[in-house]
């Protein structure tokens, strides 16, 4: 496993992460269990959950399966989420991130969470609360680093700027949605994060599982995937154009002996300032492939063909 910095902190995470939003929903505790075990040990430390993982189970899960080995993981939770009805259940107050962090070290049985991030920003708190709040957590020792996930490149740099003149503790790291099938944060968030050393960690790197190669034209989402009851997401990403597309990347990744999850997961990992890419399990055995994808180092050349594929320029 290769192990990388967490944007400009000195804390090494695997390159590739386990994200955990299945746990407590489509996975119980004995399968996370499973799941966690395996992550160990193929090498995987980066554990990615939030206070509203299944409802708060992902949380318990990672507390229970942790325990005895807690060193060996860099656990990041998250807040920001609605948990409740209540004006206050929700958002970036420090009234809120306080109730909640302890919430969060309870369920997950440890005194410290290694990277607390934002989930969303939040319009209605003013930046200088959150930060002044997060920054007191790691001063508490409670909080290692910070981070933020969901930002726009100018929310990530009014907090970061914020930070910077009132010497409060800074993201380390943000989350955004980029795989192949979505590069929109390669017009300004990934500059920034390049220019400001912020590490960047994907999520939906597979793009809801379509370059997992599961998907196929003409025929309806296996049931139980991500695709089956999201009407939304199957009008956006199940197109001719992009399944013309997933052709030429299978064909890509198999001339070159490897599946496509691995080539979705090295592409990413080509990219600058990529700390970690956050992939979901639900077995596993499908962390092996999410594992064997930090083996492939793509060259210049095979990037440059890949983005003639991405970008419609490759010669059918």
């Amino acid at each position: 496993m290769e192990y990388r910095n967490l944007g400009n902190s000195g804390m090494k995470v695997s390159a590739v992460g386990l994200g955990t939003n299945n746990f407590g929903g489509r996975m119980d505790k004995p399968s996370s269990a499973l799941v966690l075990d395996k992550a160990l040990e193929l090498g995987i430390n980066f554990i990615d959950t939030s206070n509203s993982y299944g409802r708060g189970l992902s949380e318990e899960y990672i507390g229970d399966s942790v325990l005895g080995k807690r060193h060996e993981y860099i656990i990041a939770t998250k807040a920001v989420s609605a948990v409740g009805e209540g004006a206050n259940q929700r958002g970036a107050s420090r009234f809120h991130l306080i109730n909640e962090l302890e919430k969060s070290l309870t369920r997950l049985k440890t005194d410290y969470v290694d990277l607390y991030q934002m989930h969303y920003t939040d319009p209605t708190t003013p930046i200088e609360e959150t930060l002044r709040a997060l920054d007191d957590m790691v001063h508490q020792g409670k909080v290692r680093y910070i981070g933020c996930s969901n930002y726009a490149s100018w929310q990530l740099c009014e907090a970061v700027w914020t930070s910077k003149m009132l010497h409060l503790e800074t993201f380390v790291s943000v989350q955004p949605d980029y795989s192949m099938l979505n590069r929109e944060i390669e017009k300004e968030l990934l500059p920034f994060c390049e220019e400001y050393g912020v590490g960047v960690l994907p999520f939906y790197p597979l793009a809801s599982g379509f370059l997992t190669g599961k998907y196929r034209p003409g025929k309806e989402p296996p049931e139980g995937t991500r695709l089956a009851g999201n009407e939304r997401s199957r009008q956006r990403l199940l197109t001719d154009k992009n399944f013309s597309m997933l052709g030429k990347l299978e064909q890509f990744a198999s001339e070159r002996g490897h599946p496509l999850v691995e080539l979705a997961i090295a592409w990413l990992l080509f990219q600058p300032k990529v700390s970690s890419v956050i992939a979901g399990a639900t077995k596993p055995e499908q962390l092996n492939a999410n594992a064997n994808a930090t083996q492939w180092e793509l060259t210049m050349e095979e990037m440059q063909e890949l983005d003639n594929i991405l970008s419609g320029k490759s010669e059918e």
